[in-house]
């Protein structure tokens, strides 16, 4: 198969506590392989992390995976991807997955995720990338962060271009159209 695209997918290590967001990281990487888009992903195999890539799989989708080396064991590293990579630190992680990919999604996830997202947005910001943006906002999961974006905006932190580099999306449905315009 050859690849179109690739979407970078940042999420959770954990699974949360409702059901939905483990049904979405599902739904998501099912829609990554339909659509022929690569998962690139963090490369481990639990929670919602394991779901996205484990449905892209069984989908027959093309999965590209990285991991440093502290959390192979912590996060299961996940060695039967299609392209499967262990870097040193963290920083050289975020470096990888972020080069590898045209568009970036971020699912339900911790401060990992928050961690993750913040760079490739500061990224954006400051004029280092074009890559669009996207939050699954799955049950209004992010809608506190996007209410901070706004705050931070309002406190006159941040120009009011900074809420157009984030668009927030409540289905998968929605992102796959999000992302069909945007990779346009």
């Amino acid at each position: 198969m050859s690849i179109s695209r690739s979407i970078c997918v940042y999420c959770g290590s954990r699974p949360g506590v409702r059901p939905t967001y483990t049904e979405s990281a599902r739904a998501t990487g099912a829609m990554l392989a339909a659509r022929g888009w690569q998962l690139v992903y963090g490369a481990g195999d639990v929670g919602l992390m394991g779901e996205v890539a484990r449905t892209a799989q069984s989908a027959g989708g093309r999965t590209f995976g990285v991991i440093p080396e502290h959390l192979f064991p912590h996060e299961v590293g996940k060695r039967d991807l299609s392209t499967f990579v262990v870097t040193e630190t963290m920083h050289e992680r975020k470096k990888v997955m972020f080069m590898n990919a045209d568009a970036v999604v971020v699912l339900p996830g911790g401060a990992g995720s928050l961690d993750e997202l913040f760079e490739v947005l500061t990224w954006r910001q400051i004029g280092l990338h074009e890559k669009p943006i996207f939050v699954l906002n799955i049950e209004g999961y992010w809608t506190p962060l996007l209410n901070m974006i706004a705050h931070i905006i309002t406190e006159g932190f941040a120009d009011a271009s900074l809420r157009d580099l984030i668009v927030a999306v409540d289905s998968v449905a929605e992102l796959e159209t999000a992302l069909i315009a945007a990779l346009a």
